[in-house]
């Protein structure tokens, strides 16, 4: 019985631990509210940085994003241009699937994300395929985005796969043509 106190803790510590996760519903009553409709349409520049799993930044980015709405379904035309020179293009399609809901698709996605919506935040959780070495590896994306004000987004991604964070990604997205009056 002795042995296995310490596996019984660790058990209990794991499942106790996830009990605590932030959900976007409690920021439902912050503001200014994200209605992706408004602050994903027109252009957007976003800057970034990858950190691997000890901490180190490892690549930094900058996106220019075309985005629009056509019939209700959003397009983010996003081209990256990265500090080794390296360049990449996503684009996403938005559709709504509900109240403060949408499924997000792309082309190095896989299957669809989904969008949740309440208050100043939008949580999506998806798996990227991402290119290493001569194949690719899929990685769970958890990201939380963050309205500071009306034209300028805070996103921070947990990158992980089997369960184990590999990275983080940190990007601040603007709208651009407008201003803040900071």
């Amino acid at each position: 019985m002795r042995s296995r106190l310490p596996w019984l803790l660790l058990l209990l510590g794991l499942a106790l631990g996830g009990c605590g996760a932030v959900s976007v519903d409690d920021y439902a009553g912050e503001s200014p509210a994200l209605v992706p409709e408004r602050f994903f349409d027109g252009n957007l520049v976003a800057y970034g940085m990858l950190k691997n799993r000890g901490g180190e930044v490892t690549r930094r980015f900058r996106a220019d994003i075309r985005a629009y709405w056509e019939d209700g379904v959003g397009t983010l035309e996003e081209d990256f241009v990265f500090d080794d020179g390296e360049t990449d293009r996503r684009v996403w399609t938005l559709t709504p699937t509900g109240p403060g809901s949408y499924r997000g698709t792309a082309g190095d996605v896989v299957g669809a994300a989904e969008l949740s919506v309440a208050g100043n935040a939008m949580f999506l959780d998806y798996v990227l395929r991402v290119p290493r070495g001569d194949g690719t590896i899929d990685v769970l994306i958890d990201d939380r985005m963050y309205l500071i004000d009306e034209n300028t987004l805070l996103n921070e991604s947990r990158l992980s796969k089997f369960g184990f964070r590999v990275g983080e990604l940190t990007l601040v997205i603007r709208r651009l043509g407008e201003t803040t009056g900071w």
